[in-house]
């Protein structure tokens, strides 16, 4: 049996509910904690350890509108605009940063302004030609520390099309030229997280509770009625996520070939599974770190579930008419609905991780998530003035607040490293300092 109590009563952080080719990892459970909720527990006469923070690097790709996006305020007191008004929920849980400057991409080199700022926005290093300069923010911080963890990092994604090179494909970056793709099938991001059989999760007869029935049923016993409550919420929201996967149509368990045209799926279905998947690999300890890649660099996605499905995103976001029918204030209005729609899945995750409990609080209180684009006004492809949304709470993060900046993207970066994930980076390319005013 995997399932062991110490004497005390008290639970191992790591404990997992195992079963043949099955691993269901436990939510935060007051057993877990020590008496106030704010470490973990420990044996008599020794220190719990600390709760551990968690770093989300959130990307959609093409840029935004500025005049629908910007807040025109600076401080506490500002408005949310068209593009954020899917943040009012969680206005105390943000910090918008606009003004920051990406260098690196104005460096002379090969490619487009699409792939030199993605290089740059990710790595802080030129495009070489074939993908990004060096490791990417996400890699770096989980090099320091993500090692005790069940995966370094997790690279999930939603909108498959395949268009432009590695560098507009992919966000996360081991190293130069080595790119980390993301995980877009929901399908395979729950295997790598629960457990997978020979044939694979999706030609499962069973649910994958089944085959942990008899540790979770010994876990039971030695639990109090209120973990026993948040054991039973925690098995049920894990069997709600695999019922929603097993759902999905046929054709949306497999990746669409390079040359495919459509690009037509219900991307809000696939993005809402995704951020479901993640949250349920935090809560279970298995990682620190995650990047979520909801759309591409320069991302030629369709949006049905908006009816704008004459043009694709990167043809929306220039001035020039290309959407037919489209003239520019049009297209403009188009691109804010777009925008909008972006910051409504990352609403979605930043709710999932406010409403999971842990300890004394809850996963955002412990996490600290950075949303960017590859440019600032998508239409000028402008690589300075760009904003970022910081959300969260790990490291005293300030938040309802507008800030306007001078510093760069890798200030910002080195800010979040050192002050939410205390990841000790000492430099990152294109940073001089860590960005102040971002954190208490």
């Amino acid at each position: 049996m995997a399932v062991g109590i110490t004497r005390d009563r008290s639970l191992s952080r790591r404990l997992f509910l195992r079963g043949v080719g099955a691993s269901v990892g436990l939510p935060p459970l007051v057993a877990m904690f020590n008496a106030n909720g704010t470490a973990y527990a420990a044996p008599a006469g020794e220190a719990g350890k600390a709760i551990p923070t968690r770093f989300v690097l959130w990307f959609n790709g093409n840029g935004i509108v500025e005049r629908y996006w910007i807040p025109a305020e600076t401080g506490t007191d500002f408005v949310l605009t068209p593009c954020l008004a899917p943040l009012a929920p969680f206005r105390n849980d943000i910090h918008i940063v606009t003004g920051l400057d990406n260098p690196a991409a104005r460096l002379p080199g090969p490619g487009n302004d699409h792939h030199r700022s993605m290089s740059a926005l990710m790595t802080g290093t030129q495009f070489t030609g074939r993908g990004a300069g060096g490791a990417s923010i996400d890699q770096v911080v989980a090099a320091k520390v993500g090692g005790d963890t069940r995966f370094r990092s997790l690279e999930a994604g939603v909108s498959q099309e395949s268009f432009g090179e590695s560098v507009q494909r992919n966000m996360s970056w081991a190293g130069f030229d080595r790119a980390l793709p993301p995980e877009m099938l929901p399908h395979k991001l729950f295997d790598r997280l629960f457990g997978m059989r020979d044939l694979g999760w999706v030609n499962r007869k069973k649910s994958v509770l089944d085959a942990v029935q008899e540790d979770a049923a010994t876990l039971r016993k030695a639990l109090g009625r209120g973990d026993r409550a948040r054991l039973e919420e925690h098995l049920a929201s894990v069997r709600d996520v695999e019922r929603a996967i097993a759902s999905l149509p046929p054709e949306y368990r497999r990746l669409d070939p390079p040359d495919f045209d459509g690009d037509m799926k219900d991307w809000p279905r696939i993005a809402k599974l995704q951020s479901e998947l993640l949250t349920h690999a935090f809560l279970s300890g298995q990682t620190r770190v995650a990047s979520y890649m909801l759309t591409k660099c320069q991302g030629l996605s369709r949006f049905p579930w908006l009816g704008y499905t004459a043009a694709r995103h990167h043809d929306y976001t220039h001035r020039d008419g290309k959407a037919p029918g489209a003239d520019g204030p049009d297209g403009q209005r188009i691109m804010r609905d777009i925008c909008r729609w972006h910051v409504e899945e990352f609403a979605w995750l930043l709710g999932r991780l406010k409403a999971t409990p842990e300890g004394d609080g809850t996963l955002l209180d412990r996490t600290t998530l950075v949303y960017v684009h590859e440019h600032a006004e998508a239409n000028d492809h402008k690589n300075n003035g760009l904003s970022v949304i910081v959300a969260g709470h790990a490291g005293n993060l300030l938040t309802g607040r507008h800030t306007r900046t001078t510093g760069t993207i890798g200030d910002l970066y080195r800010a979040v490293a050192n002050k939410a994930m205390n990841a000790d980076l000492k430099s990152f390319p294109i940073s001089s300092r860590e960005l102040p005013d971002l954190f208490a």
